[in-house]
């Protein structure tokens, strides 16, 4: 009967320990957020951010001359 009752116990003791509950609770959490990211970025939303980023790219390059030395006096002092 000791066994059993060792068996029972170590059962009972596993059942009432919540330990890993918290890392597998944030571990779907963090598997929900990424699947959310991935939808979003496959999407129009990814397009449009995509879109958004060519244009300020497209943007930034008309007003920035091109060419040019780099400017400044060249002095060492």
């Amino acid at each position: 009967m000791t066994m059993l009752n060792t068996i029972t116990n170590l059962l009972a003791k596993f059942q009432q320990d919540e330990r890993g509950v918290t890392a597998v609770e944030y571990a779907i959490i963090a598997v929900v957020i990424s699947g959310i990211i991935l939808a979003a970025f496959n999407s129009g939303l990814g397009d449009a951010i995509r879109s958004a980023i060519e244009n300020v790219t497209s943007n930034i390059e008309q007003v920035t001359p091109s060419g040019g030395n780099g400017g400044g006096t060249g002095s060492n002092g």
